[in-house]
């Protein structure tokens, strides 16, 4: 395995777990208080585009966002055993990630997000 594949894996296990198991409990809050998730004051999945364009922020939602998390973790798990599934995965999620990323106005997604394409396309290419 080369160097890409494992920044491009350490990225997709960092964005996947760092926003999927916050997006899990924010959805386990969010069905039992019917509001969102507070952390250190700030909505998480929250008072984004999102809801300014009528899409209110709902457990079937969260629960999509933590899919998509869950699938970015196996995207991460098999470039790490540098799979190509795993590049192809990781390409084909990132536009939906994008969407969740902009909805809920979470800045780190698009980053890490940007790091882990490069990653991909550079051990891509690296394989040719």
């Amino acid at each position: 395995m080369t160097v890409p594949h494992k920044v491009a894996a350490g990225l997709a296990l960092l964005s996947g777990l760092g926003f999927g198991l916050p997006a899990v409990y924010g959805a386990v809050h969010f069905a039992r208080n019917g509001e969102v998730w507070q952390f250190m004051g700030f909505p998480t999945y929250g008072n984004g585009p999102f809801e300014k364009i009528g899409i209110p922020t709902s457990v079937p939602l969260l629960a999509g966002f933590a899919a998509v998390c869950g699938a970015e973790v196996i995207a991460g798990s098999l470039l790490w055993r540098g799979r190509r599934s795993g590049s192809k995965l990781a390409l084909a999620l990132l536009p939906v990630e994008a969407a969740y990323w902009i909805g809920f106005a979470l800045p780190l997604g698009p980053v890490l997000g940007a790091g882990r394409t490069v990653a991909v396309l550079v051990a891509l290419r690296s394989r040719r």
